[in-house]
């Protein structure tokens, strides 16, 4: 590894950051900043130009535009009412119950959409509101549904497990989701111990009572969009079709229910595909250039200079994934998570292997590790939704989002010190 290389992208990126550039450009620019640096012979805009073309090139990517578009019709089809009703019926009358109704609702519908972003928005604009009504605060409701929202990107079929099986060098995107269900459920589970107990102290009272019949009755109406997870993960499961197709899939069947629900109309159509072109553009984008920032990377030997590093400093597996743990952590703070993945994953991988963590293991840590850093300034794209909707300042929800990170942190640690967490249901289902 060459210092002075290192040095250059470092620092390229940093200050391209502050200056307030988009982390795509930062990414691609810092990137030809370096190879113009260390490798002279070569024409560097024509070798980014062919490395970004290279990223893109790959048959599993095909998934992330219909995820996407899925999520932007579920957006407006109706989907997210239907599963508050649900949710609400099942946990509305526990001690801090729209707390936990924004908990699960976020978790089902995110789940479903695969973005944390479109969750923050389609849950935290409906129950948001009515948590204002009863008498919660505005920062209080906008913490549960930031942190909440993530849920969505562990729990399958989530978008970013796609992004790592491909960082990756080719972990299967069937193992990764099966490993997403548990450490999922168990971020929200800690999250609604958290809201409970936020919501004792804040003397936030109940409401209603618990209903079987009610539970039904939303169940019911509930079904047919929860069938979703059932077709895409089982299809996928089974192997009737690849993640790939179960994302076309997905997009039909949204589209199918939307109609038959009487939300979207077919004038509706264009916008929901131009926000759906949209957002995989900037997806798309950050993918390309850091696939040309790995390319450097690897090509300067970075990451096997790190692994020797670290497994030059312990012997230990825990001290080790504590360290990865928390630079993760950090670049979390200050990158958005699609480029981290691509990025981090060719250099952190190697070690985590080295070390006897299973690649699908590693893979829930690292999506859980950087969900962390959505919810959190400068460059969180969930926190800047989650406040926008709830209609206050990042300032005000700082404090509030505390205690909610602290269970995102144990979580995390939960997950990192028992594997059978992640690799369990894979195992069991032959992945």
């Amino acid at each position: 590894m060459q210092l002075m290389e290192v040095a250059i992208l470092v620092l390229t990126f940093v200050v391209l950051i502050g200056l307030g550039m988009p982390i795509a450009w930062c990414i691609g620019i810092s990137a030809t900043v370096t190879m113009l640096a260390s490798i002279p012979t070569l024409p560097a805009l024509t070798t980014v130009a062919q490395q970004t073309a290279t990223g893109l090139d790959s048959f599993g990517l095909l998934a992330i535009p219909f995820f996407i578009l899925a999520g932007q019709i579920m957006n407006q089809g109706g989907i997210a009412r239907r599963l508050i009703a649900f949710a609400r019926s099942l946990v509305g009358s526990l001690p801090g119950g729209l707390a936990h109704v924004n908990i699960i609702a976020a978790m089902l519908f995110g789940a479903i959409a695969g973005s944390a972003a479109a969750a923050a928005s389609a849950i935290g604009g409906t129950v948001g509101k009515a948590m204002e009504k009863e008498g919660y605060s505005k920062e209080f409701a906008a913490a549960v549904n930031i942190t909440s929202s993530t849920t969505g990107l562990i729990i399958p079929p989530s978008n970013i497990l796609i992004v790592y099986s491909l960082a990756s060098g080719g972990v299967s995107i069937a193992a990764l989701f099966l490993a997403g269900y548990i450490p999922g459920l168990l971020v929200g589970f800690l999250l609604m111990v958290v809201a409970a107990i936020m919501a004792k102290r804040k003397g936030y009272t109940l409401r209603g009572s618990f209903s079987i019949r009610e539970v039904g009755r939303t169940f019911i109406r509930a079904l047919p969009s929860l069938l979703l997870l059932i077709i895409v993960i089982g299809g996928i499961v089974v192997g009737v079709f690849t993640a790939t197709e179960a994302s076309a899939a997905a997009v039909l069947y949204c589209l199918g229910l939307s109609f038959v629900y009487g939300e979207v109309r077919v004038r509706e159509l264009p916008q929901i595909f131009l926000s759906a072109i949209g957002t995989t553009s900037i997806v798309m984008i950050l993918i390309a250039t850091s696939i040309s920032m790995s390319w450097i990377m690897a090509f300067e030997n970075i990451p096997q200079d790190i692994t020797t590093f670290l497994l030059a400093t312990s012997d230990n597996p825990f001290v080790i994934m504590i360290i990865i743990n928390l630079i993760l952590l950090f670049v979390g703070v200050f990158m958005d998570m699609t480029p981290a993945v691509l990025i981090f994953t060719p250099i952190f991988l190697p070690v985590a292997v080295q070390i006897g963590i299973d690649p699908v293991h590693f893979g829930i840590i690292m999506i859980l590790n950087l969900c962390i850093g959505l919810c959190t300034p400068p460059v969180g794209s969930v926190l800047f939704v989650g406040v926008g909707v709830a209609g206050t300042t990042i300032q005000k929800v700082v404090r509030p989002l505390l205690p909610f990170f602290v269970a995102m942190l144990v979580a995390l640690l939960i997950v990192t010190l028992v594997p059978g967490l992640s690799t369990w249901l894979p195992t069991q289902l032959g992945f």
